[in-house]
């Protein structure tokens, strides 16, 4: 190759001072692109009040309480609610909670929408299904409260201790259940006290320490003081929940 063509042919490659500038220009902008995409994901919670302790968890939802049991409604401008929620949740409590009809957890504690993770099933025990959900809550979520809720006269508890006095198992899938919630009869076996209540507090009891013994999320955001597991008996005469720890 020839002198003149080499430096023509090293010209036309070399970049000018013109095209450095627009690549710096773009960089800048794609920076400061990726620092506003940051910046979104990383915006304000949905609803600020319920970023909170475990301890103002538990405060609130006794406070919540009080006002469903002297029967004071709280008035909820759900419309707003809907329109912040759209795009997130952060809910300031976890209630794992018995599917009975007379228990509503948004009710029994006086929430709005976006304050209470719930999950429903007869019998409120952990099972593969609510134990994720709870670690959802805790680890995502970022819950510091999570609430095993029983309650009197509950036929879930009913059907377990006469299945197993009779030795006879309920029909389909109910046997399950019966599974689940054999432990906290057998539990109670050795109490002096009505055996229906006692089952009934022992299923608390047993997945209230399940849940703060599990690994590898729940345990530690318990150990860390992030979370807070409890348990609370539901009334149905007075719609008080009394705690048990």
């Amino acid at each position: 190759m020839k002198a003149g063509c080499s430096l023509t042919y090293l010209t036309k490659i070399a970049p000018s001072r013109r095209s450095l500038l627009l690549f710096a220009f773009s960089a800048v902008c794609l920076r400061v692109g990726n620092n506003i995409v940051d910046a979104k994901e990383a915006k304000a919670p949905p609803k600020p009040n319920n970023l909170i302790s475990p301890e103002a968890a538990l405060k609130r939802l006794m406070e919540g309480n009080d006002r469903y049991v002297q029967g004071v409604s709280r008035r909820d401008d759900f419309k707003r609610e809907r329109e912040v929620l759209v795009d997130g949740q952060n809910p300031y409590a976890a209630v794992l909670s018995c599917a009975d009809s007379r228990v509503a957890p948004e009710l029994v504690f006086g929430s709005g929408l976006g304050d209470l993770f719930v999950c429903r099933l007869a019998g409120n025990f952990v099972n593969d299904d609510t134990l994720a959900s709870m670690e959802y809550a805790v680890a995502v979520l970022n819950t510091p409260l999570i609430l095993v809720l029983g309650h009197d006269h509950c036929g879930a508890i009913d059907a377990t201790i006469k299945s197993l006095h009779d030795d006879k198992p309920p029909p389909g899938h109910i046997s399950s259940l019966v599974a689940a919630l054999a432990p906290a009869v057998k539990g109670s076996r050795q109490q002096t006290r009505d055996t229906f209540a006692e089952v009934t507090r022992q299923n608390v009891i047993d997945n209230v320490n399940k849940l703060k013994s599990t690994e590898p999320i729940l345990n530690a955001a318990v150990e860390q003081n992030r979370l807070k597991v409890v348990g609370g008996l539901y009334r149905l005469d007075t719609g008080r929940v009394e705690l048990l720890n």
